[in-house]
């Protein structure tokens, strides 16, 4: 194990994303379970069936989208830690083969500048948080001048780059969305492994905070339609993020979301059958996974976006359990009904589940236990397509795209580019929030999973 760790952490040592990067990025993803979620057949076709000379190399370009036009104050965004179990077979790692490997073009920076992929080309602002392996820094570039997000990650000498942070930044690398945070470059030394990101103002759960009671109704409509753009995104990439919460979604002063904190995401190409369920913070993880199961595919990610929603909406956590599993179970079927085996087929089987360990309880309306839901047209019964007991019932992210919840939009949002903003279709903005808090940015309320 300290061996592979060793070795994949020598191969970040010939990683560097140039500004001027025009390599390419190969596609090689295996097939992946899509059944579990409603609506998502269409979307996916087995590798296995296309053949070998078919896959192909695809030119990988950079974000349309400039996230740093405004300087913005100051705000601390605290990061959760990524302590899940992860099994080291499940990493989704690679090397470049020769014929891949990346040449940048000519510089435009004179020999003397500084340049991307050393480590004194960013200058260190402030903290912005610290989890387990990684302390975030805000920062800034020595070669454009642009505000950085610094995500350095501790390396320690046996046991090498952690697993997360390879997971991370090899799977930023080959995503190009304006709506999933921008890895601009890698930096490895001996002692440190930095990520450096876009800089993004704030995030969701401090807006929330900010804005207490629920988000207008129209701004909530922008940031899910964000959300669930990205998450289209990745899983048509065969890719689960897997610890979706307020926190790890990132809001820029015009309104542009962008996922972050891939740190537990994992891509299923990996050989791999099953996951740690010690994943996505417990207010935000779905009864089959608080059950036990270890198989699971983007219904996961589906049940982390219906909680989200229904927090934007009604201003409080949907299932704030405040002790353990049991507590957090309870409140889920409480609403949604105790499971069975005609609900939810399977039930019975997976691990922590025991016919009598469970009040048996009725399922409500979703209005009866979050009132605004139905003040906003069609909210109840998207969210309702989101928290499904039963993964396989849950509306996958393609689908909930076309709901009618979403028909005010314009549709030229439909035909907008993956790296392009929604908010660079005209008149489109966000409107102003009903109720402002003064609070710190750093202040921990009840919400958004801060137990």
């Amino acid at each position: 194990m300290k061996k592979l760790r060793r070795t994949l952490s020598e191969s970040f040592r010939r990683v560097a994303l140039k500004k001027e990067d025009g390599g390419f990025d190969e596609i090689c993803v295996s097939k992946m379970s899509t059944r579990g979620c409603q609506g998502s057949d269409s979307l996916f076709r087995p590798l296995d069936s296309i053949p070998e000379e078919r896959r192909a190399r695809v030119q990988r370009t950079q974000s349309g989208f400039e996230p740093f036009d405004k300087h913005t104050s100051q705000v601390k965004r605290v990061h959760s830690e990524n302590n899940a179990c992860i099994n080291a077979s499940g990493s989704n790692t690679h090397t470049e083969s020769p014929k891949l490997r990346r040449h940048s073009s000519p510089s435009s920076v004179s020999p003397t500048s500084p340049k991307f992929g050393k480590v004194d080309s960013y200058e260190k602002l402030e903290k912005l948080g610290e989890g387990s392996y990684a302390t975030v820094y805000k920062g800034k570039s020595k070669v454009n001048g642009k505000l950085v997000a610094l995500k350095v990650i501790r390396l320690q000498e046996e046991e090498g780059t952690p697993f997360t942070a390879i997971r991370e930044a090899s799977l930023l690398k080959g995503l190009k969305h304006a709506n999933i945070v921008l890895l601009h470059d890698i930096i490895h030394t001996k002692e440190t492994l930095t990520l450096v990101f876009e800089y993004v103002h704030t995030d969701l759960c401090q807006y929330m905070d900010k804005h207490s009671g629920g988000l207008h109704p129209e701004n909530v409509r922008l940031f899910l339609f964000q959300l669930l753009r990205g998450l289209s995104y990745i899983h048509q990439r065969f890719i689960l993020h897997r610890d979706l919460k307020p926190q790890n979604l990132l809001i820029s002063e015009s309104g542009e979301l962008k996922l972050a904190d891939f740190g537990l995401a994992r891509a299923k190409s990996v050989p791999s059958h099953t996951y740690s369920n010690e994943v996505v913070t417990l207010w935000y993880r779905p009864p089959d996974v608080l059950l036990g199961s270890t198989e699971y595919s983007t219904c996961l990610d589906m049940w982390g976006v219906g909680c989200i929603f229904i927090e934007m909406i009604q201003g409080v956590a949907a299932f704030p359990g405040m002790k353990d599993v049991q507590d957090q179970l309870e409140r889920i079927f409480l609403v949604l009904g105790t499971p069975s085996e005609e609900t939810w087929p399977g039930v019975h089987s997976l691990p922590h589940f025991k016919p009598d360990r469970f009040p048996v309880y009725s399922a409500k309306k979703l209005r009866q236990a979050w009132n605004k839901l139905g003040h906003v047209d069609h909210a109840e019964d998207l969210a309702s397509r989101f928290l499904q007991c039963f993964p396989k019932k849950r509306v996958s992210a393609h689908t909930a795209l076309q709901h009618e919840f979403f028909n005010q939009l314009t549709a030229k949002l439909r035909e907008i580019s993956d790296i392009s903003s929604i908010f660079s279709v005209p008149s489109l903005k966000l409107q102003p929030e009903l109720n402002i808090t003064n609070i710190k940015t750093n202040s921990k309320g009840a919400s958004c999973g801060k137990q």
